[in-house]
């Protein structure tokens, strides 16, 4: 009969008293599957933490994305804006009038507040000069034309600036290129 108050027996004392643990009834069995279950979870547990720490880098590469170049469309209408004011300015430069000199001032003051929040917002320009090589990556061949004393490549009219968006060209600079091959 068995003592009901007495202490469970170790394996060693089972060894011990001759009687050999019974593993003959499906113990390594469930041990194995176990086991196995076990690797099956850690794998899917690294996954899924490697998913996470892919969608978390995503995520923040989005963002940085979204918030730099976000407003890209915005900032691409503006540049005609741009455009019409240094135009504005070219042309009353060259008329010297001095009836229109608060209209003047005024669209000076406009455009330097707007050359402002280009650069708050990483919009700079891209302001080629006529001698500058030719670099596709950043200008825009508006013509070329054969120009003495010039080499193939190099620019002889600046049409309009380009402009880029902290490392993304957002508009070519437009010019004109030498045709004229080097002598």
């Amino acid at each position: 009969m068995v003592d009901e108050n007495a202490e469970p027996m170790s394996l060693d004392d089972l060894v011990a008293e001759g009687e050999e643990p019974d593993f003959d009834q499906g113990g390594f069995e469930e041990i194995e599957a176990i086991k196995t279950e076990r690797d099956d979870f850690r794998d899917k547990f690294m996954r899924a933490l490697a998913d996470v720490e892919n969608i978390r880098k995503r995520s923040d590469r989005d963002r940085r994305e979204a918030e730099n170049y976000g407003g890209s469309k915005l900032a691409r209408d503006l540049l005609p804006v741009y455009d019409n004011m240094r135009r504005a300015l070219n042309s009353a430069e060259e008329a010297e009038g001095d009836a229109n000199a608060a209209l003047l001032e005024g669209v000076e003051l406009t455009m330097r507040a707007l050359i402002s929040t280009f650069k708050k917002h990483g919009i700079d320009p891209i302001v080629p000069e006529v001698g500058d090589k030719f670099d596709p990556k950043l200008h825009e061949a508006m013509f070329e034309a054969p120009v003495p004393g010039t080499k193939a490549g190099d620019i002889i009219q600046v049409a309009a600036e380009g402009f880029m968006l902290h490392d993304r060209l957002l508009r070519a600079a437009q010019v004109g290129v030498s045709s004229t091959p080097a002598s």
